[in-house]
């Protein structure tokens, strides 16, 4: 069966309307971030994890809710702090009198969707116990291996303002986040909108599940159909090798960064109605996709600047 035939098995028409029936609800719970609410599908849809840097009130808890109760998922939210341990996050095992054993007790991380609010307040110790989760969709507690639900999504947060008491995510575990992007500050129109409508805690609440567990497992066996050509292939090929080269740049994009670059690209085009990969596609995603994982020299200017120099100076053949 050819990857058209296969996506049409699996992306049915009631699927479909699905898909987009979610896009336009939490797009009227998160008021004009069409392209961002694209990113957070985008990355729930290819398997990946989101850091959302920017202010607070803008947005970021507000978005996650809206996803969770859209797509009908079990969510949990983590407030990062200097004092929160690992087993805070993962759970314990603790004795039991009755049966005389060590019972397990699950953390906040075994949820569907989690939001790891301000991940930046916590120390290394604790940030990197979610490295295990977000990379294997397990974590190992006393030496014992705990399946994490399937599909597991992380929405972490980080202010890039207060910096004060912060501990830096380092590159490893930023590497496991498929995208970061910013919300910023609404328009006028949806600025005036939110400031004169409905509370959105109350219409979150009131938002009903539009997808399920099951849907969500189709629509990414969907994502991983849609066609990525040869051309295409070459395209982001290119774009790796010039992020090596590329002048003020320090450490480069290594092949794991394109295997994530084309997983997200083939859930973007996706969620544009498409079974094949555009370049615009990847060059709508490089920034968020690249951006984190570019390392760059003292005074090259930030990952997100470095990308799109790289991005400007490849040539789509």
């Amino acid at each position: 069966m050819t990857r058209t035939a296969e996506l049409d098995s699996i992306l049915t028409d009631a699927l479909r309307d699905a898909l987009a029936l979610a896009q336009r609800q939490v797009n009227g719970l998160v008021l004009g971030k069409p392209q961002e609410v694209r990113l957070a599908f985008v990355a729930l849809l290819a398997g990946g994890h989101v850091l959302i840097e920017d202010l607070p009130g803008l947005g970021k808890t507000t978005l996650a809710h809206a996803l969770a109760a859209t797509v009908g998922l079990a969510f949990q939210r983590i407030q990062f702090t200097s004092d929160l341990l690992p087993a805070d996050v993962l759970g314990v095992s603790v004795y039991e009198a009755g049966s005389r054993q060590f019972q397990f007790h699950p953390g906040p991380v075994f949820a569907q969707v989690l939001l790891a609010d301000e991940i930046n307040r916590a120390p290394p110790r604790t940030q990197s116990a979610l490295l295990e989760a977000m990379a294997e969709q397990q974590v190992t507690v006393d030496g014992t291996t705990h399946p994490l639900p399937d599909p597991f999504f992380v929405i972490a947060t980080q202010n890039p303002v207060d910096l004060s008491g912060t501990f830096p995510l380092p590159d490893s575990q930023l590497d496991r986040f498929l995208l970061r992007f910013s919300l910023g500050y609404p328009n006028a129109e949806s600025e005036r909108a939110l400031l004169t409508g409905a509370d959105r805690r109350e219409l979150i609440a009131q938002a009903p599940p539009v997808l399920g567990d099951g849907d969500v497992q189709a629509l990414r066996r969907a994502a991983e159909q849609v066609h990525a050509s040869e051309a295409l292939v070459g395209y982001v090929q290119a774009l790796l090798a010039r992020s090596r080269q590329q002048p003020g740049v320090r450490v480069g994009l290594s092949p794991r960064a394109g295997l994530a670059l084309l997983r997200a690209a083939r859930a973007y085009a996706l969620l544009l109605g498409r079974s094949h990969v555009l370049p615009e596609d990847v060059q709508a995603l490089f920034i968020a996709v690249a951006g984190h994982r570019l390392v760059g020299e003292a005074e090259a200017g930030s990952g997100a600047a470095l990308a799109k120099a790289v991005l400007h100076a490849v040539p789509v053949d």
